[in-house]
């Protein structure tokens, strides 16, 4: 598969590694973003993801209001210094997260934060539609599968596509900020609010 100068540019804006690591890891990976960004992590090359385990004490509290105020956004962002706290290129991110919460309605950072029972629920409602649609025994597990992944991907903050850019989930643009600021950086709570919803659990 032919590796496009582009694609080598961004996942190097994601990882900050090198052009040839970059070119290689794109190649072994058969151009899947996700499998590259694995394979340098392996190889110890994604200074992003070597960064995930340094503490982030510093950030902002951003807020927004959407729709002339029906909808409501507070989402707390972190990184490790006040330098970068301060800086405009945070503050931007801070401010597009927000965004993306408003408009991409996202009820969880990560799929590691969705309850086990929400989990569960989605798995038994994709499994009886499947038997509602009758589909055969042989295929029911991967339907569930499936309609359990495109879930996690609409609820999931970090899995949604970016607003501004649908070839970008917000996780790449996160890892693509660390590895810009050099800093780790952390979506740490979120909370949305829209006019007239219900208040109950």
């Amino acid at each position: 598969m032919a590796i496009s100068i582009d694609q080598i540019k961004e996942l190097r804006e994601i990882t900050g590694a090198g052009v040839l690591d970059c070119r290689k890891a794109l190649e072994q990976a058969k151009g899947d973003f996700e499998l590259a960004i694995e394979h340098l992590r392996e190889k110890g090359l994604a200074t992003a993801t070597k960064r995930a385990d340094r503490e982030t004490s510093e950030g902002m509290l951003e807020l927004y209001s959407h729709g002339n105020g029906r909808v409501g956004v507070m989402v707390e962002v972190n990184c490790e210094t006040d330098f970068v706290a301060r800086s405009e290129a945070f503050r931007n991110l801070a401010h597009e997260i927000a965004l993306q919460i408003a408009a991409g309605a996202a009820r969880y950072i990560s799929e590691a934060d969705i309850p086990q029972e929400v989990l569960e629920a989605e798995r038994q409602l994709a499994r009886k539609r499947a038997l509602e649609e009758s589909k055969s025994e042989a295929v029911i597990e991967r339907i569930v599968e499936g309609r359990l992944e495109k879930f996690m991907d609409e609820v999931c903050l970090m899995r949604q596509p970016y607003i501004r850019d649908e070839e970008l989930t917000i996780n790449k643009l996160l890892l693509q900020n660390i590895a810009a600021v050099g800093e780790n950086i952390v979506i740490k709570r979120f909370v949305r609010w829209e006019l007239g919803e219900s208040t109950a659990a």
